[in-house]
């Protein structure tokens, strides 16, 4: 299969008519200034896939269905009871519609890998499923069906606060004890089929999960992806530091192997010490911002970070909304406000490059997969951009996707397979139809 772009972004930056050949999954050759060979599919911009490091799928269930304010304040707290009452409605095969939904709607926007962070384990009443990996191979089959890659990372969860406090009954879809967690992962190892695929973990946070239980988790399953919720709200560092008297970054900087492996999803409330141990350790901060300007976590401190060279990736998390130039935006704007400033995410040149570029190194650090590019041997995970205007500024694309109007995804291939024509996935139809019907049933 072949494709030629009028531009092309490579390692090295843009270039212009690119043949790239697919072959099977991944791409034989990489030509640029080359005619376009007989038959390819002719594109305007070629960039890369971009890795979604932090996903909830169910949650894409209500999404827009939270913007309501009763008499109190509403925050992240009154938010996540309404979380649990969904969570506790879902079933297997609920699970599998939503979750495809979700999937073909990230492929549709550039996203071309996902890390699902996934803690729906089991029955509604709380009782394991006959095979404890049952909500799992749901994700798992919404993933194959729609061909986005996944790097599957189940939640160790066994308390409802710091001490640790008991968890309460909206949580009881999530719990895990040591052995039946290392049943789960040993029956999600067996089960994982393609060769794209990755398992990770991830201990949902300090307040799920003890010090003790993140470490002996970080020694039972080492060299795998190992994502963590920390400091995303006030509270969170509050109630830490009153448990333990340290912050929750200070504590797994003095108590956890942090490394290259592992993702510290938000890391939003830093002192300058945090920020330069996470940058040193070399863990890669995972930033949703969208999800976090919904919530009002707050804002990720990023220049004090980039200028550590610091690694960060972007995830949709909450499924709100799913963009890939959403989340890139809303990173640098949200930035911008708060330092009343501009271009605040790039030392130097264009943001937009900037930011994707990191955030295509990043999300990949944190999944456990290639950095995606087009060369030669790379998994052929490639997303085309469709300028309406033409304007044949390829230098300023990105900067104009991101920040500007008008540009879109038009055609996405996922492990070579054409998943997106025209903007819309290949089954969007039908997986539209079942997400609809059960998402009617469980509103």
């Amino acid at each position: 299969m072949w494709i030629h772009a009028e531009a092309a972004f490579l390692a090295d930056g843009w270039a212009r008519d690119v043949a790239v050949r697919l072959d099977g999954g991944a791409i034989a050759s990489v030509t640029p200034g080359a005619a376009a060979e007989p038959g390819a599919t002719r594109v305007q911009a070629l960039a890369p896939g971009m890795p979604n490091l932090h996903s909830h799928a169910f949650q894409r269930g209500f999404s827009g269905l939270t913007e309501w304010r009763g008499q109190s304040r509403d925050s992240f707290w009154t938010w996540r009871e309404m979380m649990y009452r969904f969570a506790l409605q879902v079933s297997p095969d609920e699970m599998d519609a939503v979750a495809a939904l979700a999937y073909a709607e990230m492929l549709e926007a550039g996203f071309t890998r996902v890390g699902e962070f996934h803690y729906l384990h089991h029955d509604t009443n709380g009782s394991p499923y006959a095979d404890p990996a049952e909500m799992s191979l749901r994700i798992f089959a919404a993933a194959e069906a729609t061909g986005i890659a996944l790097t599957h990372l189940p939640v160790f969860y066994a308390h409802g606060g710091f001490g640790p406090a008991p968890a309460g009954d909206g949580q009881r879809r999530f719990l895990h004890g040591p052995d039946s967690f290392g049943r789960l992962m040993e029956s999600c190892a067996a089960r994982l089929s393609r060769p794209q695929d990755r398992l990770g973990l991830a201990p949902h946070s300090l307040r799920g999960a003890t010090i003790e239980e993140i470490r002996e988790l970080a020694e039972t399953w080492p060299g795998r992806p190992f994502h963590i919720h920390v400091a995303e709200q006030v509270k969170e560092v509050e109630d830490c530091l009153a448990h333990a008297g340290a912050r929750p970054v200070e504590l797994l900087l003095d108590r956890a192997p942090l490394g290259p492996d592992w993702c510290l999803i938000h890391a939003t409330h830093l002192t300058p010490a945090e920020i330069a141990g996470i940058a040193a350790s070399g863990a890669v901060a995972g930033l949703c911002p969208v999800t976090e300007a919904n919530l009002g976590d707050g804002i990720f401190p990023a220049p004090e970070f980039l200028a550590q060279a610091g690694r960060f990736g972007i995830g949709t998390d909450s499924n709100v909304a799913i963009s890939v130039a959403g989340e890139l935006n809303m990173l640098e704007y949200s930035q911008r406000l708060a330092h009343r400033g501009r271009n605040i995410c790039t030392q130097d040149g264009s943001t937009g490059r900037a930011l994707f570029a990191g955030a295509l190194r990043g999300g990949a650090q944190a999944l456990a997969a290639p950095v995606p590019q087009i060369a030669a041997g790379a998994p052929a995970d490639l997303v085309a951009l469709d300028d309406p205007l033409a304007l044949d500024q390829a230098d300023s694309l990105l900067d104009r996707w991101i920040f500007g109007r008008g540009i879109h995804v038009r055609d996405v291939w996922a492990a070579g397979v054409h998943v997106v024509r025209d903007g819309q996935h290949r089954d969007r139809d039908r997986i539209v139809s079942a997400a609809a019907r059960v998402l009617r049933a469980l509103s």
